[in-house]
């Protein structure tokens, strides 16, 4: 895109969330020095994001993952002609920390990271701020960016005792209620297990998170109403619950 077709944007997402969500471009200069006192993680879309970070000039490209450390100064500005066009996500350390229990807050030098793991878990939360999350989504996926911070910023995962019964109890209120918006905090108070805990546990005992086993419980649902053949349900993209098809 040429400087003439280009014209500098900001968005905001916004739906009620944990988390500050931006998607903006720039054609030249973005922002002057600032800090956050929050974790500002994000992913270029197209072109070249240079900022001065740690006593540093950084370039942030397509397939690279940012992870500004909360209270460092950085800076914005295209790297090329082209402009840059990203998208940000701003997550308060205390919820890091909540979701860690209490481990140091993970650090990435030099403010980029180009493990593909860390692309992976950061990318359902930098989705175009014009998408929703249900709750559970985005607790989801901050538990496991938290956890694959942790891994990339070099700690040692802690083995930690599980709580079998809160996590069935759990399981079963999903499958008795997987049709109903659900939080992590529902499912909490229906486990009397803290909410992390219960995700990291059902994680364990059951080899996928509450969120993606709510989803299959969704399209199993789906499924035996189109064997049925007495109407047919579709999935919207943005929500994940079926509606009748018409």
């Amino acid at each position: 895109m040429s400087q003439q077709q280009s014209a500098d944007w900001v968005r905001l997402a916004q739906s009620p969330s944990r988390t500050e969500r931006i998607e903006a471009f720039f054609g030249g200069h973005g922002y002057e020095p600032h800090r956050h006192d929050t974790y500002a993680i994000g992913q270029t879309i197209a072109g070249v994001q240079s900022f001065h970070y740690r006593g540093g000039l950084q370039h942030s490209l397509p397939g690279g993952t940012m992870v500004l450390h909360p209270d460092e100064i950085h800076d914005g500005e295209a790297g090329t002609e082209a402009g840059f066009h990203y998208r940000m996500v701003y997550i308060e350390p205390a919820l890091i920390q909540k979701i860690l229990g209490g481990r140091p807050l993970p650090f990435i030098p030099d403010g980029l990271s180009a493990d593909p793991r860390l692309r992976r878990a950061a990318q359902p939360l930098l989705k175009a701020v014009t998408d929703t999350f249900e709750p559970l989504e985005e607790e989801d996926a901050l538990y496991d960016l938290a956890q694959t911070l942790a891994v990339v910023g070099g700690q040692r995962s802690r083995r930690q005792a599980f709580d079998y019964q809160a996590a069935e109890r759990a399981r079963e209120y999903i499958h008795a209620c997987f049709m109903q918006d659900m939080t992590l905090d529902i499912l909490s108070q229906v486990s009397g297990r803290d909410r992390w805990s219960l995700s990291r546990d059902f994680r364990t005992l059951y080899g996928t998170s509450p969120w993606r086993y709510v989803m299959m419980r969704r399209l199993d649902f789906c499924r035996q109403r189109m064997r049925a053949g007495s109407v047919w349900w579709i999935l919207p993209p943005t929500r994940g619950l079926p509606t009748r098809a018409t």
